[in-house]
């Protein structure tokens, strides 16, 4: 598409992984790891915005793009914002796709499917979700759950995200932190205040569906490893090593 971009939101601060992007798998930075993974997707050029120098020179060190953006900000979506602004101010283009720094398994057809939903016009945002298959993850408040309303073969149109329990029959899906936007719906996004739904649930998609904007959900057959913690990293390393 060429008026998307994928934009990979890093910080160095983390209280359970310090410099978790700049961590070590297989002499590779994890947001490097991350950053191939984007490539791979072909869907546009990707992008690292990062508060961090050490991080930007990684990247740029592996043959990618970095922009710097603020130390203040309190959400990656905030900082893939301002960075498209830096890097897009004639506005060409449409469609932003929000990539965690922290998934450096991320399948690249799974970046790719976060556009799909996008084809209608009447949706504003798109994200990921994957059939729980762990009952454990029913009753994980770690886990947040995606629920909504079928509306094509492996989309939903979404209803909410929680962190209850997930009851009664399923399939019960797991929500996946990705999002592909809108250019407007995302400048629309940051300009919006925390909502009450959002800081119950410390869920900040909440604040998109309580302003009334649309988001629907691509099905995909797999949930992305999240690295947050040093086991997550070691599982990373294995599981990069056995593709290797």
């Amino acid at each position: 598409m060429p008026d998307a971009i994928i934009l990979i939101p890093a910080r160095l601060a983390s209280t359970r992984l310090p410099g978790k992007p700049l961590a070590d798998i297989h002499g590779a930075p994890m947001i490097v790891h991350v950053l191939r993974r984007a490539w791979e997707a072909e869907i546009g050029q990707a992008v690292v915005a990062t508060d961090s120098e050490a991080v930007a020179t990684a990247v740029e060190k592996a043959g990618g793009r970095a922009v710097m953006t603020r130390t203040d900000h309190t959400s990656g979506s905030d900082r893939i914002f301002e960075a498209l602004e830096a890097l897009d101010p004639e506005h060409r283009i449409h469609v932003v796709v929000n990539v965690q720094g922290d998934l450096p398994t991320i399948d690249p057809e799974d970046i790719r499917a976060a556009l799909m939903p996008l084809a209608d016009p009447a949706v504003d945002i798109a994200t990921l979700a994957a059939p729980i298959t762990d009952p454990a993850e029913l009753t994980n408040r770690n886990v947040v759950k995606a629920h909504g309303t079928v509306v094509a073969p492996n989309r939903l149109h979404a209803t909410t995200f929680t962190r209850a329990d997930a009851t009664g029959p399923g399939p019960h899906y797991h929500h996946i932190g990705l999002y592909a936007y809108r250019r407007a719906a995302l400048e629309r996004f940051v300009s919006l205040p925390p909502s009450p739904n959002e800081q119950r649930e410390s869920l900040e998609q909440l604040r998109a569906l309580d302003a009334g904007m649309r988001i629907d959900i691509a099905i995909v057959n797999s949930v992305p490893l999240g690295v947050d913690a040093p086991e997550d990293l070691e599982k990373a390393r294995a599981m990069l090593g056995a593709k290797q």
